[in-house]
């Protein structure tokens, strides 16, 4: 019923309802490195909203199902499409148990229950991996400025997915941190897998100089438009270039979309921008490759929240990985990525953004020194060579936690010789 063995008699599912899969980078990563390996790995997600829209395919020889996608903008919102998520996916794990087998079951947070469908998996013998990309009760918190009954709420979940799991990956030291505190974790449960990129695939090419429109120079937002990510301060610091600095030679680019996106435009055009800044939604790779990659700045405008603090941003290791020189607000996680590829506002100011942003364009060989550290960090020590050892290495944890099924196998293989 369970599918056969590979050769390491692994079968792996991932479960990810936060974004489509490919799309979600970290997710291909890591779903990628585990077939390689020997894994046999299957994904359930939901459907993306211009993208990855079947309901089956296999991608690099990973099994993907996803399921109709109910999105959500709100606290309210999330009522709906979680249990819709949760719904789907446990009917979808059933289809996979049976005609794949599973034998760990690696979920990817938010949201943090897919514990109660790992629970009665786990009777059976399977393995809990719990893959923390986000705290979300400080996600919750800097969405919604409130600590209430769906925080607490929250907390209960992470510390029941925390004492579930038999493996809590994090992004960073920070999340691991919290897991090992709140969840009472020992060192052998924990590991850190970073948000690496994959340099084969994701590097800088020749730039595009048409992009820039006419403009002298790009700079360019990559990533989520939520409300917890500052993107309103990049259209302001925008309207600041041109007011106070009077500068029109530049084209800001936005990158990528979220619940904040419509605003984002609405307030374009109340600052009376529509003619330096541009929203292009979500783009292909190869698109988005040619905007870093003529890009002269990117912008990394996350406010420092407590949940921001601890968050190594996803946008700011592609940044590094394209060579572009990066204005960040300072935050804890972005200064240990980043180190000095990036130039830190120290406060949530976007007049203060713009003036880092003007003065990095008018000097060149600053941003030539930045955009070369942040590629050298990108190969030598926070790229996805690094995340996909520390993601095997957790992972054979796993393998020696299964002791009787090891000894079968050994028996089958002997038998096998015979």
């Amino acid at each position: 019923m369970n599918g056969n063995k590979t050769a390491k008699g692994r079968r792996v599912l991932m479960l990810v309802e936060n974004l489509s899969f490919p799309w979600d980078r970290r997710m291909r990563h890591l779903a990628n490195a585990l077939r390689r390996a020997g894994y046999s790995v299957s994904v359930i997600c939901p459907k993306g909203e211009g993208q990855d829209r079947a309901a089956f395919e296999v991608i690099d020889g990973v099994k993907v199902y996803r399921y109709p996608t109910r999105y959500a903008a709100s606290a309210i919102g999330y009522l709906w499409e979680y249990p819709w998520a949760f719904f789907c996916t446990a009917v979808l794990s059933l289809l996979v148990w049976i005609r794949d087998g599973i034998d760990i079951i690696h979920s990817a947070n938010p949201p943090d229950f897919f514990f109660l469908l790992a629970l009665p998996f786990k009777l059976l013998g399977k393995k809990y991996v719990f893959d923390e990309h986000d705290v979300s009760p400080e996600l919750y918190e800097a969405k919604f400025q409130r600590r209430d009954l769906p925080y607490r709420l929250l907390l209960l979940l992470q510390k029941a997915s925390y004492r579930t799991a038999d493996l809590v990956l994090s992004t960073n030291e920070s999340y691991r941190d919290i897991a090992r505190e709140r969840g009472r974790l020992s060192a052998a449960k924990l590991a850190v897998v970073r948000n690496g990129v994959d340099l084969e695939y994701f590097s800088r090419k020749e730039p595009r100089p048409e992009l820039k429109e006419g403009f002298a120079y790009l700079a360019v937002y990559l990533g989520v438009m939520g409300s917890q990510d500052g993107v309103d301060s990049v259209i302001r610091a925008a309207h600041h270039l041109v007011h106070t600095h009077g500068r029109k030679d530049v084209l800001t680019v936005l990158i990528g979309k979220g619940e904040c996106w419509a605003g984002l435009q609405q307030l374009t055009r109340e600052l009376q921008l529509e003619s330096f800044v541009k929203f292009t939604g979500r783009i292909p790779d190869a698109l988005l490759l040619d905007y870093l990659s003529t890009a002269d700045v990117c912008l990394a405008p996350d406010p420092p929240s407590a949940m921001n603090q601890m968050s190594t941003m996803i946008k700011i290791l592609e940044y590094m990985a394209c060579k572009c020189p990066i204005v960040s607000f300072d935050l804890l996680e972005s200064r240990r990525s980043a180190a000095e590829a990036a130039h830190y506002v120290e406060h949530n100011d976007p007049g203060m953004f713009a003036t880092a942003i003007h003065d990095l364009l008018n000097d060149p060989a600053r941003r030539k020194r930045m955009g070369q550290v942040g590629l050298d960090r990108s190969t030598h020590l926070i790229g996805w060579s690094r995340s996909r050892e520390s993601l095997l290495e957790a992972y054979s944890r796993l393998e020696e936690a299964h002791p009787r099924q090891r000894q079968e196998e050994t028996l089958a293989d002997t038998v096998e010789v015979r």
